[in-house]
């Protein structure tokens, strides 16, 4: 599959599901001045129970950037999954196949959010570590215009799903957080890897984060590596292909940015916007989710981008 090729499918299946296969957590977020030392208590400033889970972000965002969202996944059979699962309904996510798993918790993230935006977070998986699968997500992985995933879902899980995807013509685009063992294995199965930095380099091993790029895309590979406050680089088959400044932001908080970041680009090029101006779609709704406070809650909606982007009139509109 080339970059073109790849291009092409989303115009040719513009307004169709996109299926996201991810997770849903509670996150507890502790608003806080550092991280603390090995052996040491610190004071947080306020402790928030909020929605979270890269699946559950992502989501969001693809459905507030005008997307037709279908999710896949699971929650325990507590008191949190419903009200989690309402949640997306409410945005106006298809939560046919988000599940109840018995005997299990609803995933549970613990996030440490300091003075200076930056976020620390570590998570007790739940419900997301179900393998389970069905033929009701059969059936929609075969028909999506892509499906979308993350890692906080077990691998093989991620790898059936875009076998199946595969097989159909469904775009498959991978978020690889958090970068696993089993991540490099997946890549075969890879049309669009949606990644930041650090991430890349981890995955290509010892390059720095532009050669780790290049290398990644290697393979008729689309890669879009977001750098923090640098650019946003595109590249494709071992090149380096597009280029977008990142806006300067007052930054208050960058937990989901890049889910923020991945649900609108993948929700603009199924809206049909070439490439280069979903970037930057994706790119200033990322500017507005990192200054406000939240992950879900921060995703903004098309028309906050559409109002932001006609302020910024050097910018090409689809």
């Amino acid at each position: 599959m080339t970059a073109k090729t790849s291009l092409d499918r989303w115009s040719e299946r513009q307004g169709g599901v996109l299926a996201v296969l991810g997770s849903v957590n509670l996150d507890m977020v502790i608003r806080q001045p550092r991280l603390p030392r090995p052996g040491e208590t610190i004071f947080g400033h306020r402790l928030d129970r909020v929605p979270g889970g890269k699946g559950l972000n992502q989501a969001i965002a693809a459905a507030r950037a005008g997307g037709q969202v279908a999710f896949l996944g699971r929650v325990g059979d507590d008191d949190v999954g419903p009200r989690l699962v309402e949640l997306l309904a409410g945005e106006g996510v298809d939560v046919a196949r988000l599940i109840a798993e018995p005997g299990l918790p609803t995933g549970v993230a613990q996030v440490s959010v300091l003075d200076d935006g930056e976020n620390a977070i570590v998570v007790a998986a739940g419900a997301n570590d179900s393998a389970d699968w069905s033929m009701h997500d059969e059936r929609l992985l075969a028909t999506a215009t892509a499906v979308i995933a993350q890692l906080e879902r077990p691998a093989e899980l991620v790898r059936r799903a875009f076998r199946v995807a595969r097989t159909r013509g469904v775009i498959t685009v991978l978020t690889p957080a958090p970068v696993t063992p089993e991540a490099r294995t997946l890549l075969a199965l890879v049309d669009v890897l949606l990644l930041n930095e650090n991430e890349a380099k981890e995955l290509a091993g010892d390059l720095d984060a532009t050669a780790a790029a290049r290398e990644l895309s290697r393979g008729s590979r689309l890669v879009v590596m977001t750098r923090g406050r640098g650019s946003t680089l595109v590249a494709h088959d071992g090149a380096v292909v597009h280029e977008e400044p990142t806006l300067p932001t007052r930054v208050v908080d960058t937990t989901g940015a890049g889910d923020c970041f991945a649900g609108t680009l993948v929700a603009r090029l199924a809206a049909g916007e070439p490439l280069e101006v979903a970037i930057r779609s994706a790119t200033t709704a990322a500017s507005l989710c990192v200054s406000r406070d939240g992950a879900s809650a921060s995703m903004p909606f098309w028309s906050e981008v559409r109002a932001e982007l006609g302020r910024r009139p050097d910018q090409p509109r689809s």
